[in-house]
């Protein structure tokens, strides 16, 4: 595997924005059927925000508890915090299949897969 380039905080700092501007989008009441489609990248089920956030949580966990200097209660409930997050965030991935069942629902056909 390619070693990635590592994203600035400036790339980070987009990819926050992009989803504030979904959120402020979404307060100006689209129709479903404009919606689906986001929902439907956002919710992916290998590729969505829970599994992407789910395995930055889980990485930076690993990271962190390489690199503790120190074996600390305070650095094991941090690392720990980091792993439940982690797995409650992957969890989230479910609802890609509430945005299948509303694609059903609309009678339209999703989008194509990203698998």
């Amino acid at each position: 595997m390619p070693n990635p380039s590592a994203p600035s905080a400036d790339d980070v700092a987009q990819a926050t924005a992009t989803l504030a501007q979904v959120q402020n989008y979404l307060h100006t009441n689209p129709s479903v059927a404009d919606v689906l489609p986001l929902l439907a990248q956002l919710l992916d089920e290998d590729t969505g925000v829970p599994i992407l956030f789910g395995d930055i949580l889980r990485n930076a966990a690993r990271l962190i508890a390489q690199e503790a200097k120190e074996e600390s209660d305070k650095m094991h409930l941090i690392v720990a915090g980091l792993r439940e997050a982690a797995q409650d965030a992957t969890d989230w991935h479910v609802l890609h299949w509430d945005v299948q069942r509303l694609h059903a629902r609309a009678g339209e056909s999703p989008g194509p897969s990203a698998s």
